[in-house]
């Protein structure tokens, strides 16, 4: 790939979610070529992942890939291990049972081998530090040291060519994510960020993702069109 060509070309981590989804958007807006990442880890919310090609497809990325790696083979959250229950409760201070061990540090290493591979220099995630449920991935910290890892790591690193890990959401509330992707024409009716989903993509409404979507469409003042079970 010609070097004018690889600059504007960058990896997009997504998950199938409304960060992610405005994450894609905002890298489109400012000039990025997108190919998207999408990881089927075990994850009992797969329904994220055919909303993750919807959403790719109807913002126009590049390509698609989805990497199938089942970490969720270790257990250890709510979100892989059938036998641990999605909290239903309301946020709770502390790091909840839906984290998932290592998974942001994983997704990214698989985003920067394949912009390596593409030739690109950047790479966006949807990462969230004010309404991010208590994830130790999703600090400001872990964005620095990762790509501090990436520029030590690979051979495009070595020659000259550094990587620069985009989070664009990290500091914005959740209405404020969903007023700017409101401003890029963003349909967050394609998007599922429920821990629990169906099949069909709907909604429990009473999960940590879901209440904190909630309440940011209720705070940003735009209709929420999630399809609620509840």
């Amino acid at each position: 790939m010609a070097d004018n060509v690889a600059t504007k070309s960058a990896v997009v981590l997504l998950s199938g979610g409304l960060d992610s989804a405005t994450c894609l958007a905002m890298a489109q807006s400012t000039g990025f070529t997108c190919h998207c990442l999408s990881v089927d880890y075990g994850q009992r919310h797969a329904a994220e992942l055919t909303a993750a090609a919807r959403v790719a497809a109807a913002l126009g990325a590049r390509e698609h890939r989805v990497v199938h790696l089942d970490i969720g083979q270790f257990g250890g959250s709510a979100l892989t291990d059938p036998g641990i229950a999605v909290p239903i409760s309301g946020l709770k201070p502390g790091i909840p049972v839906t984290y998932v061990p290592a998974r942001n540090t994983i997704m990214l290493a698989l985003a920067l081998g394949w912009a390596e591979i593409l030739g690109a220099r950047d790479i966006f995630v949807g990462v969230n530090a004010v309404d991010y449920s208590g994830y130790p991935d999703c600090r400001p910290e872990f964005i620095r040291a990762f790509e501090r890892l990436a520029n030590l790591a690979t051979k495009a690193s070595d020659e000259g060519h550094l990587l620069t890990l985009h989070a664009p959401l990290i500091k914005l509330s959740k209405a404020n994510i969903i007023h700017c992707g409101a401003a890029l024409g963003i349909d967050y009716g394609l998007t599922v960020s429920c821990y629990q989903a169906d099949a069909a993509g709907r909604a429990c409404g009473l999960c940590d993702a879901c209440r904190l979507r909630r309440d940011g469409f209720t705070t940003a003042g735009v209709p929420d069109p999630t399809r609620y079970t509840t």
